[in-house]
């Protein structure tokens, strides 16, 4: 799959057109409507998370969100990318398109040396262990503003120290 182009975009570089198409291609599988997506975008994006927009030809057919966070560390603050929104246009999936967007989210992450961190459902832990997350212990991390049963997994280890206790924000 050559045909593809793949943009990273910080929310205060994105265009109302792109981000009218994320939202778009977000609510093809959340399905809130376009005003709710659009509402949630200004609402909980911030100026520097990174938005990965994948083009084939001028069609937005996948997207992931990097938010920059902050989590403690113990007592000690620091920042990590809550990694928040895969999605691939339905028609376009099975041909390894969110491959390719994990492996680009992979070198943005790596090349920051900060750790990133998702919650995902129980379905989604095989998936994202074969790009190289580890689930952490639920005994180990709390998310302080965020309800959640769900699994938490880290990527970039080197930069986690898993006999800590860590707290993440997913919206501060």
């Amino acid at each position: 799959m050559n045909n593809y182009i793949i943009l990273k975009k910080k929310t205060n570089e994105l265009s109302k057109n792109e981000i009218r198409k994320i939202c778009k291609l977000k609510n093809t599988e959340w399905k809130f409507g376009l005003r709710s997506n659009l509402n949630w975008f200004k609402k909980f994006t911030q100026r520097n998370d990174i938005h990965s927009l994948l083009f084939i030809k001028s069609n937005l057919v996948g997207y992931t969100l990097l938010r920059n966070r902050t989590f403690y560390l113990e007592k000690v603050k620091k920042k990590y990318f809550y990694f928040d929104t895969l999605i691939i246009k339905k028609k376009f999936r099975k041909i390894k398109l969110s491959k390719i967007l994990m492996n680009f989210n992979k070198k943005i992450i790596i090349k920051s040396k900060k750790i990133s961190f998702l919650i995902c459902l129980n379905k989604m832990v095989k998936y994202y262990k074969k790009f190289g997350w580890k689930t952490l212990n639920k005994k180990k991390f709390t998310i302080k503003d965020h309800n959640f049963s769900s699994n938490g997994l880290c990527f970039n280890n080197k930069y986690f120290n898993k006999n800590k206790k860590y707290s993440f924000y997913l919206y501060k």
